[in-house]
């Protein structure tokens, strides 16, 4: 549409003051281990996924989304197989999470130095 004569046009400005960032903590920026990168890694999970025919094998769960996870049942963090199809779930997203999340704290609650031992178990408790 045409501005019509006579009319004033609105325009959006830029600030004039640059935006400050005030946190005290400041987040690092997230850095992707080459290891999920690697052709390997996406061989291994189009094969956890492709064994699981799309569905996520959480219990209970059995959504199939356009987006599945290949999750490690053992994080690597905690001494998981890379590369091992037994070391491998497929998990949605929400699943994925829930079990990523709690793996992590279960972790961090651990005393430094402490092997953890627990696996992040998945669904099939390996």
């Amino acid at each position: 549409m045409r501005p019509q004569p006579g009319k004033a046009r609105l325009r959006t400005l830029r600030p004039r003051i640059e935006t400050i960032d005030t946190r005290s903590a400041k987040v690092p920026e997230k850095v992707v281990d080459p290891h999920y990168l690697s052709p390997e890694h996406r061989r291994w999970r189009s094969e956890v996924i492709r064994r699981a025919g799309g569905r996520c094998e959480f219990p209970g769960c059995g959504r199939a989304e356009p987006r599945m996870f290949a999750d490690h049942i053992r994080e690597l963090k905690d001494g998981g197989s890379p590369l091992d199809p037994a070391n491998g779930q497929c998990l949605c997203g929400a699943c994925h999470s829930r079990k990523t999340i709690a793996a992590r704290e279960l972790r961090l609650s651990m005393p430094a130095g402490t092997p953890s031992g627990h696996g992040g178990r998945g669904p099939r408790g390996v």
